[in-house]
């Protein structure tokens, strides 16, 4: 099996860990001189985490084109954030003989259980956004951003940002980020996004640098970023950018309800959310000044491509890492395409 990466933009992360086995549903057909003849139509899940959210309804749109365009049958099953949800779902998976799985859960200790349902069910899966995970090391083929370069490229905006702005050396000044500790995949993005900022801010002092855990949902960020505002009254001016889009657009909340927002800047991840902010208010309503934007196509695609390369009996990738661009309210029609609607 291959090791690769996907080289669309910044710079793949590095390091690959072995898996487990992952079982396809059959063999590849052969013809009598022994060529490989097209397998029958697949019929695949997609488990997501948070089936509501506007990230996983665009992966999961993605998905199930690129299977119904192969003659399959896709389908969508919204884990609503719960490990017994998603058990349930593995479940009916199996019960209705699918040939492959792609899933996003909402808890990675539940890694083995998933992945030990599957390979005794001799059914492939996939890890979408999150890895599917024994300690540190990945139990099943995985697709997913390239994180630790997408935090560390906001990092570095905001930096460029507070520099332009003049805003270093000004002590009523204050970075946030909104972390999700226990989220391997949102880990190194918080990481990224740090590493960066002090890179490029070397001088910055670190005590109004303020770190706050949520989970990855809008309400979560908003509490999180709340209690960092309410508990640091001298801070004014805030920079913030956090481990998803959802935890941003919180942070935008919490600032607004704060009247913080006019003299602060909030760079998001994802920006399928950012998007919405500059189509309803535009440039100047808005604290959220740009976003990492990737692409929830490619990973639904991707996916789905390397599900059935492991049906067929071909090589496949272990490990595929989608890059990022910054978009900001000057750039972003032009970057995201129809994804800016």
């Amino acid at each position: 099996m291959k090791k690769t990466w996907m080289a669309l933009g910044l710079s793949a992360i590095m390091g690959a860990t072995m898996i487990a086995p992952v079982y396809a549903s059959s063999e590849p057909e052969t013809s009598t001189e022994g060529e490989a003849v097209p397998q029958a139509a697949l019929n695949v899940y997609g488990i997501y985490k948070a089936g509501d959210q506007t990230w996983f309804i665009d992966e999961g749109k993605a998905a199930q084109k690129a299977v119904e365009d192969a003659g399959g049958k896709f389908t969508y099953v919204d884990a609503k954030m719960s490990a017994e949800e998603c058990l349930k779902a593995v479940d009916n998976a199996i019960a209705n003989k699918a040939d492959g799985i792609v899933i996003c859960v909402p808890d990675q200790t539940m890694s083995q259980s998933v992945v030990d349902k599957c390979n005794d069910a001799k059914i492939p899966v996939v890890a979408c956004d999150d890895a599917l995970e024994n300690g540190d090391k990945k139990i099943a083929p995985w697709v997913g951003i390239d994180a630790y370069n997408i935090g560390a490229a906001n990092g570095e905006w905001l930096a460029k940002y507070a520099k332009d702005n003049n805003l270093l050396d000004d002590e009523s000044v204050g970075l946030l980020i909104l972390t999700m500790d226990t989220v391997s995949s949102c880990v190194p993005r918080a990481e990224g996004e740090l590493d960066k900022w002090k890179e490029n801010c070397p001088d910055f002092d670190e005590n109004r640098i303020f770190k706050a855990d949520y989970d990855g949902t809008t309400d979560k960020g908003n509490t999180a970023a709340t209690a960092v505002l309410t508990a640091h009254p001298e801070i004014t001016k805030w920079l913030v950018t956090g481990a998803n889009e959802e935890g941003t657009i919180g942070a935008c909340r919490a600032l607004e309800s704060a009247g913080l927002d006019k003299d602060a800047c909030v760079v998001g991840l994802g920006a399928y959310m950012a998007k919405d902010e500059w189509n309803d208010k535009g440039a100047d309503g808005t604290c959220m000044k740009a976003a990492a934007y990737f692409s929830a196509d490619q990973i639904g695609k991707g996916s789905i491509d390397v599900l059935q390369k492991i049906v067929a009996g071909q090589d496949y990738d272990m490990e595929t890492a989608v890059p990022a661009t910054i978009v900001t309210p000057d750039n972003y029609k032009e970057v995201m395409g129809s994804y800016a609607d």
